[in-house]
């Protein structure tokens, strides 16, 4: 994932991703290529390679979040910021004046606190089965690791009464004595790690649906969010007035 803004610069072009770009059938097969709900990776330098069919790393990858000066950006997207044509690929810091940025934060906040609201709920649906399911793994995994580690130190603590005196004849005395060492807690580590994989898969099996739901209320609810903070921002941005006198 890229900062915003990115772009690449390649051969004689500066490309990068508008709304206009997003809204072709191109763009909208790229959404479909994220998977996604979100909208950040759209701004990265791995979605604009492949609107434009670009191989891996080409060109010059620049990205920028320095909004201060419109002398950090090229040209071409310094002319697309103050058209607005990055409404729903990202906001830049410092772009607005102190009163518009208050206008935006009064429709902002709200929409904010409405996913929040959303997602609080959903995240304490997921805890009331997620919850248990981890107690479980750890109540069968917790005395495995133990019987694991009481095996172990036993073994470590035969190894080093071999070991510690010996040192003179290291490598004569140690090797024997720590082939017998892996000996014992090989076959404990194998027996641990078998009952970890059993209780594993059946913590998942509870889990896996729990966060499918999840991800099935909170992307919608978060993709809403960013629609309505993106769209309020750029709203209040395409007045000249509402942009700090630099970016005029």
């Amino acid at each position: 994932m890229c900062d915003f803004i990115s772009w690449i610069e390649y051969k004689d072009e500066i490309l990068f991703l508008t709304k206009h770009e997003l809204e072709t059938s191109r763009g909208k097969a790229l959404r479909r290529y994220l998977k996604s709900h979100f909208t950040d990776d759209i701004k990265g330098h791995g979605a604009i390679e492949w609107y434009y069919r670009l191989s891996a790393n080409s060109g010059r990858h620049k990205e920028c979040t320095d909004f201060s000066n419109p002398k950090n950006f090229p040209a071409v997207i310094v002319k697309a910021l103050k058209r607005g044509y990055f409404c729903g690929i990202g906001i830049p810091e410092n772009y607005l004046t102190r009163p518009a940025r208050a206008e935006y934060q009064k429709v902002k906040g709200p929409a904010l606190a409405e996913y929040q609201k959303v997602k609080g709920q959903a995240w304490a649906d997921y805890e009331k089965v997620n919850g248990p399911a981890w107690a479980e793994y750890e109540k069968v995994t917790g005395p495995a690791l133990a019987e694991y580690e009481k095996v172990k130190g036993q073994a470590w603590a035969k190894y080093k009464k071999v070991n510690g005196p010996a040192w003179a004849e290291y490598e004569k005395v140690t090797g024997p004595a720590w082939a017998e060492y892996e000996k014992v807690t090989g076959p404990a580590w194998a027996e641990y790690e078998k009952v970890k994989r059993t209780a594993w898969a059946k913590y998942k099996k509870v889990n896996g649906p729990a966060w499918a739901e999840y991800e099935k209320v909170t992307g919608p609810a978060w993709a809403e969010y960013e629609k309505v903070e993106r769209t309020a921002f750029w709203k209040i941005a395409k007045k000249k007035e509402n942009r700090r006198k630099e970016w005029r």
